[in-house]
């Protein structure tokens, strides 16, 4: 693009950006207001990107970015109501992000769950690896009070708190190291090394059905939960080993963007899963009753991702920011 008069340029296109800092001072927009304030902001981006290319003069393109972030802040502050924010985030970014994300964060609960299961079998067939776990005082301790007792040893309201804010740190976790890969690995060893010893030990001591009672009600949700967490912290490290046809830093960008969506989106679902496992786990209901509600909140999840989520999807929604609230860059018109 050949080079511009940048005098004339500012002449040209200043009653523009004036117009855009009038759009951004006005409160109370209405609806018209609000969708030319939108179009301005495209209008001067495209202004920006031709500064940038054409004449680069750098008093202009800093106040230019200035503008364009004031008025990002102001999109944002006033596109739609709060609660059309949120309801549009889950029903729409977070759900988009589980269902693009299905096979990363399927395979990591698919290889614990076959994990698990293996390293329970390998200790139910070699009993005595128990005893270099724990004493035989500790396992009967555990098996004959701690594994039920630790159910209902607190109120209701502040063991659902405490649980809530247990997982949701250990998910935040999986995905704020997920960059650095072996980390995630190691969290998802420890979480489910834990899971198998104790349930090996109480199936071996014949408390398998107390156990599994305790377990699966809020543990099908709450553990899927984890191992989505773990997916999207592999996610995110794969996304710095192959960039693919983004640059290694904008990859890892927008891994990391929709890596938080789902973050906040997770501190949602464990938060029922944590209401399960205060309210529902130690209750007095028939174990088949706890279980089936454990099954029915995993089933709704599913059903949430592979319905509302693919929907979502199909409508070209993505975990990510939407593209406005990005960047400056707008292809400039020749």
């Amino acid at each position: 693009m050949p080079r511009i008069d940048i005098d004339a340029y500012v002449a040209v296109h200043s009653h523009e950006w004036a117009r855009l800092e009038e759009l951004i001072r006005t409160r109370g927009r209405s609806g018209a207001v609000s969708d030319e304030l939108v179009d301005r902001y495209q209008q001067v981006a495209t202004h920006l990107s031709v500064v940038r290319t054409s004449a680069p003069d750098g008093e202009l393109v800093s106040y230019l970015s200035s503008l364009l972030g004031r008025a990002r802040i102001a999109m944002l502050a006033t596109r739609v109501p709060r609660w059309r924010a949120v309801t549009g985030f889950f029903t729409g970014r977070f759900p988009a992000a589980l269902y693009q994300l299905r096979w990363w964060w399927l395979g990591c609960l698919a290889g614990n769950v076959l994990v698990t299961a293996a390293m329970m079998l390998w200790l139910l067939h070699h009993p005595a690896a128990e005893q270099t776990l724990l004493s035989k005082a500790e396992i009967d301790q555990l098996v004959n009070n701690d594994f039920a007792g630790y159910y209902s040893e607190h109120a209701a309201t502040s063991f659902a708190s405490r649980i809530w804010l247990n997982n949701t740190w250990v998910s935040a976790e999986c995905i704020a190291l997920g960059i650095l890969g072996i980390p995630v690995l190691y969290a998802l060893y420890n979480n489910i090394a834990n899971l198998a010893v104790i349930g090996a030990i109480m199936i071996h001591h014949g408390r398998g059905s107390l156990f599994w009672g305790l377990i699966l009600p809020h543990g099908m949700l709450e553990l899927t939960a984890v191992f989505v967490a773990g997916g999207v912290g592999l996610r995110l490290f794969w996304s710095w080993v192959e960039p693919g046809d983004l640059t290694r830093t904008a990859a890892i960008a927008r891994a990391g963007r929709t890596a938080i969506t789902v973050a906040i989106g997770l501190a949602a679902v464990l938060f029922v899963s944590g209401m399960i496992e205060a309210f529902v786990t130690p209750s007095g209901l028939p174990t088949w009753a706890r279980i089936g509600i454990g099954a029915v909140a995993e089933l709704l999840f599913l059903s949430y991702v592979f319905v509302v989520g693919r929907a979502a999807a199909s409508r070209g929604v993505t975990g990510d920011l939407d593209p406005t609230l990005l960047e400056d860059r707008v292809a400039a018109q020749s």
